[in-house]
């Protein structure tokens, strides 16, 4: 899965990259995207206040052109090589899967020698699933957690996906909004899932 936020190399940039960018909006109830306004490709970001003391947080949602089953077999595919199409993973394996907990590893190209060891919690009667990394310390964090919500609209899926993080320099990589910070990284993850799942949907369809 490819639901991380990692430290990029952003020293020496200065903080002056506070306001939001093209896509990106702070967390406002009366903002919450419509599937008029998710009707394109484009995901929308908004930042969200941190749960804890430090850190932070967003929100991303988007549209992926698959029913709601079908995207469901394809997220909870965890014994899978196509995650690593993505440029930003560099390997990926299945740990161990118990029930509705799994256990996966990641490596990821802007830290490549850790490993991100993620638990993931499946809730299928709600199409959720609660993620969070179990060795944040080993990854130069604090913490890191979140869920993804999946849910029909129309004969598409909406994907909404939540997290919550810490790490040094984590207000400069939010807000940092060229390659490299969190709304690059975020745009490109989206849309890389939603051209794998058009590559692969069929695999999920009975």
């Amino acid at each position: 899965m490819s639901k991380g936020i990692f430290r990029f190399g952003l020293c020496g940039i200065l903080a002056v990259f506070l306001g939001t960018s093209t896509g990106l909006s702070s967390e406002n109830p009366a903002l919450e995207p419509t599937g008029h306004k998710l009707s394109g490709s484009n995901p929308i970001i908004f930042k969200l206040a941190p749960e804890r003391k430090s850190g932070r947080g967003y929100k991303l949602v988007y549209l992926v052109d698959a029913p709601l089953d079908v995207f469901w077999k394809f997220k909870t595919d965890f014994d899978n090589q196509f995650l690593l199409s993505n440029k930003f993973i560099i390997s990926h394996r299945l740990v161990s899967r118990q029930r509705n907990e799994v256990i996966t590893e990641n490596k990821y190209s802007s830290k490549p020698k850790a490993i991100f060891k993620w638990q993931t919690t499946l809730l299928p009667e709600q199409y959720l699933l609660k993620f969070i990394l179990l060795n944040p310390e080993d990854c130069g964090q604090k913490f890191h957690y979140g869920y993804i919500q999946i849910e029909a609209l129309g004969s598409r899926t909406r994907v909404t996906q939540v997290a919550y993080f810490d790490f040094m320099g984590v207000s400069i990589w939010v807000n940092y909004p060229f390659y490299g910070g969190m709304s690059y990284f975020l745009k490109y993850t989206a849309n890389w899932e939603q051209q794998t799942l058009l590559e692969l949907k069929e695999k999920y369809i009975e």
